[in-house]
């Protein structure tokens, strides 16, 4: 838990300390209510009258001098009181908060009452006289004065219950604000961690498809210079056309970068040049097509995504084969997705069906690029041979990893 954190929680909190402009705020408040109490007396001679009947003073011009000792007396009282809110007051009211404030209330309304009393008789001079009138304006009868002198602490006791509801109201209010500043901190800061653990989730994800990539490349290149070595003694000059169409689909897969998603024209450009050179090896057996529209040639594909799914038809599906071979590619759009299809008259998949290099990686990268999102299928075709098939969202703009795999 962090400093504000506690502040904001525990009892007596630094944040809800008095600023050197509240304290200011307090003194002027109670001096223009001193003043505006003294200009009202002045005014009004019965306010005057009843202030000193309060006072036990018959004279009502001492008490303009007693209110400001009064209200000085309150200004200074004030600080202690926002201390105690501060200090005791809570989150919450208690049964047994509420009467520990009333009984401190109580004390220190009769203390201030009774000090108020002891200045105006003892310390405040005594007319020598009472002024002229004073007698008819108000009779200062038995009754009056003993109501005044029972009862006249309940004053400052109310006046205790304002400062007390203004101090509490000021703690609720400033640890509402602290626990707002601190919600609005946490979520800026789990904003940021998620989208720091949403960048490091897209690095590690890059991280794992270029692993894949890696792994495909060699394994790709291997079967090709393989199929090369068939070649050298029964046939030179088609390994030669093997190689140079080799080099250009190395030209052009080290062209690509890291990028994950190239669009679908470039993908079949490649695929075409792998093509021509399982064309050179299997010479007059082998028959290839490719099925596409040109709408989709801005869709966005997985980098070599066919190149394996293709191999893997020959390698498994035409390479025992002593009739002529047929591949068919096709691509279209169903429903908002991309579908790829590899199609081969070969032997057909085993049973049960096992995968190799090429169709666990291709797997692997589709899982990672779109999540769930996507399927990967290797069935026997209607009419014998392996029917791969292939399935991810159409897109034609790159997508963050993320919301793919929402």
């Amino acid at each position: 838990m962090t400093d504000r954190q506690h502040e904001a929680g525990g009892a007596g909190a630094s944040i809800t300390r008095l600023t050197p402009g509240e304290i200011f705020a307090i003194i002027a408040f109670w001096a223009f209510l001193a003043v505006l109490t003294a200009a009202g007396r002045l005014v009004d001679p019965r306010v005057a009258a009843v202030a000193a009947m309060r006072a036990m003073r018959p004279d009502p011009s001492g008490g303009n001098t007693l209110a400001l000792v009064e209200y000085a007396l309150w200004a200074v009282l004030t600080l202690p009181i926002f201390w105690m809110t501060r200090r005791f007051g809570g989150d919450r009211p208690t049964l047994k908060r509420v009467l520990a404030f009333l009984v401190i209330g109580v004390v220190l309304a009769v203390s201030v009452d009774t000090l108020l009393k002891v200045i105006s008789r003892q310390v405040m001079p005594r007319p020598m006289l009472p002024p002229p009138g004073f007698p008819r304006r108000l009779p200062p009868g038995q009754p009056v004065r003993g109501l005044f002198s029972r009862f006249s602490f309940l004053y400052d006791f109310i006046v205790y219950l304002v400062v007390l509801g203004a101090g509490l109201a000021r703690n609720y209010f400033v640890r509402y604000q602290a626990r707002l500043d601190e919600t609005r901190r946490l979520e800026a800061e789990a904003t940021k961690l998620r989208a720091e653990a949403a960048e490091l989730h897209a690095q590690v994800t890059d991280a794992r498809l270029n692993a894949l990539r890696t792994q495909l490349n060699p394994h790709f290149l291997f079967n090709t210079l393989n199929a090369v070595s068939t070649l050298v003694d029964e046939d030179p000059p088609g390994a030669r056309r093997m190689i140079a169409r080799l080099s250009d689909l190395l030209r052009h897969t080290l062209g690509e970068g890291d990028e994950q998603e190239i669009t679908l024209a470039r993908e079949l450009e490649m695929l075409r040049l792998y093509l021509e050179i399982m064309e050179v090896r299997f010479q007059d057996k082998l028959e290839v097509s490719i099925e596409t529209e040109a709408s989709l040639d801005d869709a966005l594909v997985p980098n070599l995504v066919l190149q394996p799914l293709v191999e893997n038809a020959f390698r498994h599906g035409l390479a025992l084969m002593q009739t002529a071979g047929r591949v068919a590619v096709r691509v279209v759009r169903e429903d908002g997705d991309l579908v790829l299809t590899v199609r081969d008259n070969g032997r057909g998949p085993a049973n049960p069906v096992r995968e190799g290099v090429g169709l666990t990686n291709t797997r692997a990268r589709l899982t990672q690029l779109y999540g769930a999102r996507q399927r990967l299928a290797l069935t026997a075709a209607e009419g014998g041979g392996a029917l791969v098939e292939v399935r991810f969202p159409y897109h034609t703009t790159p997508q963050r990893r993320s919301a793919r795999n929402a």
